[in-house]
């Protein structure tokens, strides 16, 4: 291999091997994503069940740090919901980046 040729990607399964250790991998995907009508109580209700399960898992800072890293619009990664996202963590993560 001559020095000028890029690197190979890393295997697909080591980006995401932290997902198989996720304390949401066997719950319903609908805890973590809000319907499109869902607005106000519900959905703080909701998010707040989801954010106190990623308090218990074990990989969320590689989850948060995902969320981050795609800019992911949906949904509760890492502990974190959308407007979080957006409004806090995101502006500073883009400053680090």
């Amino acid at each position: 291999m001559s020095r000028g040729m890029p690197r190979l990607p890393r295997p697909l399964m080591d980006l995401w091997d932290w997902q198989s250790q996720a304390a949401c991998r066997d719950v319903n995907p609908e805890l973590f994503f809000s319907p499109e009508s869902e607005r106000g109580v519900r959905k703080r209700a909701r998010e707040m069940v989801a954010k106190s399960l990623c308090g218990t898992c074990p990989v969320q800072p590689e989850c948060r740090q995902h969320a981050l890293s795609v800019g992911e619009p949906y949904g509760v990664w890492g502990g974190t919901t959308e407007s979080e996202r957006d409004n806090t963590l995101l502006p500073e993560h883009r400053k680090s980046a």
